[in-house]
């Protein structure tokens, strides 16, 4: 899809000044919503964020190595009586260290608490996407929409228009009053209005439907399709369960329960004691001091010429450590009782949640099947009103029917239309809604594909 996207600016760029144009499908038109929105991006950065919170929790478990040196210049020495003096001007020390955790369980629980909260971060962005989905679905009916509200205002238009036609034939033959022919210019002019309002429509919703695709302005869309094919898709959907373990909003509620779970646990490792082996050598090199004089000539400590002018040594320490919590003041009691406390309220915050998406999905249910039946009637209605306006315009292009009969058959005939295009509009967004409510994922009809 991103290549996808690469396509529009390059045609963008190759046409100059001329206005692009791009035709989507509804599949596409998710995609690039869900490859190009700021906040669906900003969630991907965030799972991201967590990932790195993870290994840097794991390193904790790593081996610690570090290095240190010193050189120290002795400008008065330490006496250890009165004109006695040990040690060198010139001291040399380089310390390796090494540190093992053993046994780190607050570590461990870190771990898994980190992990909660990637996986919390991976269900906000879901929940994220699932609306970005079913808004991207909304635009793209309404569009549909407002294109098929302005075809049929045009096809009144054209049958308008072909009874003025007859009609002035008619008057001008004497057959008609004029009072007839008024009328039918009339209705004319009535209905062209209505077309300006609806051409006005479609720009609106096309507008609203490059601002959740980050599309420019200036790019002219067109989208595939029409209501009719949505609702044969979605009109063989008749299975409506309420199934709620994919909600969004009820699935991050358990991943809070979780984390606090977590929480508690983290603090009860803190009572816990920790182990770690050590290592250490250093290598130390000092200047070697004549103790002869020092020592009533006795020649103890004589530096000789074969000797190094330094003293040097390494020694080695191995070793573990334990680490023993015994008491920190009810500190960690009171942590527990608090995260106890946030348990409960989320749990009551759970269960009302849990109605509340319930009492969602099955309104979510009542307003499709009614959108439905309403779309059925309304399908019937268009089939009794053509019926009606061709009985009334064979009636008065015969003589037997009169003007305003056959504009009320017209008027009956286009809102019989327009009404039967909002029905179908109006059970595509409840369907979207219903989906919306249970939790279920964008899965476009071409999945697998080569693009």
């Amino acid at each position: 899809m991103k290549k996808f996207l690469v396509m529009i600016i390059l045609v963008g760029m190759s046409i100059g000044m001329a206005k692009a144009q791009v035709t989507l499908s509804l599949d596409q038109a998710i995609e690039i919503a869900l490859d190009d929105n700021p906040t669906i991006k900003a969630n991907d950065l965030e799972i991201e964020r967590y990932d790195y919170v993870y290994k840097q929790t794991t390193s904790s478990l790593y081996p610690q190595i570090s290095v240190s040196g010193q050189y120290s210049l002795a400008i008065r020495r330490q006496e250890m009586a009165e004109n006695l003096s040990f040690g060198g001007k010139n001291t040399f020390n380089a310390t390796a260290s090494l540190s093992v955790p053993l046994f780190a369980p607050s570590v461990y629980r870190q771990m898994k608490l980190t992990k909660t909260q990637m996986a919390l971060a991976v269900e906000t962005a879901r929940a994220n996407r699932i609306d970005l989905v079913a808004a991207v679905r909304a635009s793209y009916y309404n569009v549909l929409l407002a294109e098929q509200s302005m075809k049929v205002l045009q096809e009144a238009i054209a049958t308008t228009e072909r009874v003025v036609n007859n009609t002035k034939e008619l008057y001008e033959n004497g057959l008609v009053a004029e009072y007839d022919y008024i009328t039918a210019q009339v209705q004319l002019s009535n209905l062209k209005p209505q077309v300006l309002q609806a051409q006005k429509g479609i720009e609106i919703t096309k507008l609203q439907l490059k601002m959740y695709l980050s599309i420019p302005e200036e790019t002219d869309i067109n989208v595939i399709g029409s209501l009719d094919d949505f609702r044969d898709i979605v009109l063989l959907d008749t299975n409506y369960d309420v199934d709620l373990s994919e909600n969004t909003t009820l699935k991050s509620l358990d991943l809070q329960s979780e984390l606090l779970d977590h929480q508690e646990k983290l603090v009860q490792t803190t009572r816990m004691p920790t182990i770690a082996a050590f290592g250490q050598i250093s290598y130390i090199g000092q200047e070697r001091v004549n103790l002869g004089g020092l020592l009533g000539g006795m020649g103890g400590g004589a530096t000789t010429e074969n000797q190094s002018k330094f003293w040097w040594q390494y020694p080695i320490n191995i070793g573990a450590q334990i680490s023993i919590p015994i008491f920190a003041g009810f500190n960690k009691t009171n942590q527990i009782k608090a995260i106890r406390n946030q348990r409960a309220q989320l749990d009551i915050q759970r269960d009302y949640a849990e109605r509340g998406v319930k009492l969602q999905v099955q309104q979510a249910i009542n307003t499709l099947l009614t959108a439905r039946e309403s779309m059925l009637s309304n399908e019937l209605t268009v089939e009794q009103a053509q019926k009606a306006y061709d009985i009334s315009y064979a009636r008065y292009s015969a003589g037997a029917g009169t003007i305003l009969e056959l504009n009320s058959s017209q008027l009956t005939l286009t809102q019989a239309q327009l009404n039967y295009s909002q029905s179908i509009y109006e059970y595509l967004s409840a369907h979207a809604e219903y989906e919306k409510a249970l939790g279920l994922d964008f899965a476009p009809e071409n999945e697998g594909e080569e693009e």
